[in-house]
């Protein structure tokens, strides 16, 4: 994917409010052999591109200043509640190191796994990406995960996915983590019927009757 950014010239946190006024994001490119550099973009044009998984996953081509560069979008800054994007920071790839980067895991063959289509389980989708060390011309957009052969109350872990070439998982020590679960559906327990429940809990003790007041005595 490609996009347009321009040079910002100032900053601080009035320019920024400036920026945004006029309907421009503020945002940042760091890393690689250059230095950090300020950059604006046109608001709309960005968040039209952050609502597609591929900008978030992808190498992309960054134009400025009539240059292109190649691009990994790093972090996000929104509005806590308008549709605004406060900040947005980029890192510059460089295409002989190796870069952390999450990809989105995408699933099929749900529905033809016995553990659905005979047993009726439901499916967990535990996690939904995974974070990988790869050299920026081996990144996937995503990651397929074939889930037809799924059985009855089986678990997939992160083993059991065969990763595109030059990707390395990076468990930050978890081991072997599940990606999806399969689970028998809960089924409610019936209230038993009003005879039954009659039938099987013991008779009410009679409530005694009241003492009689005895006659007075005739004098």
């Amino acid at each position: 994917m490609k996009f347009v950014a321009f040079e910002r010239a100032k900053q601080g946190t009035g320019a920024s409010r400036r920026l945004r006024i006029s309907g421009k994001t503020p945002g940042i490119v760091y890393g690689g052999e250059g230095q950090p550099q300020l950059i604006e973009l046109d608001h709309n044009a960005l968040w039209h591109a952050l609502k597609k998984e591929a900008f978030h996953s992808s190498i992309l081509e960054m134009e400025l200043g009539g240059q292109v560069s190649k691009v990994l979008l790093r972090d996000v800054q929104y509005h806590p509640f308008r549709p605004l994007v406060q900040h947005v920071d980029f890192q510059r790839v460089d295409a002989r190191t190796r870069m952390t980067v999450k990809v989105p895991l995408h699933f099929k063959g749900e529905e033809e796994s016995t553990a659905v289509k005979l047993d009726h389980n439901l499916v967990n989708h535990v996690m939904t990406e995974l974070e990988v060390s790869c050299l920026p011309a081996d990144l996937p957009e995503f990651i397929e995960v074939d889930l037809s052969g799924l059985t009855k109350n089986a678990t997939l872990t992160v083993k059991d996915i065969k990763l595109p070439k030059g990707l390395k998982f990076i468990s930050h020590g978890k081991g072997n983590p599940v990606v999806v679960s399969a689970v028998a559906p809960l089924v409610a327990e019936e209230a038993p019927a009003e005879g039954a429940a009659a039938e099987g809990a013991p008779a009410a003790a009679a409530a005694p009757k009241a003492d009689a007041k005895a006659p007075a005595k005739k004098k």
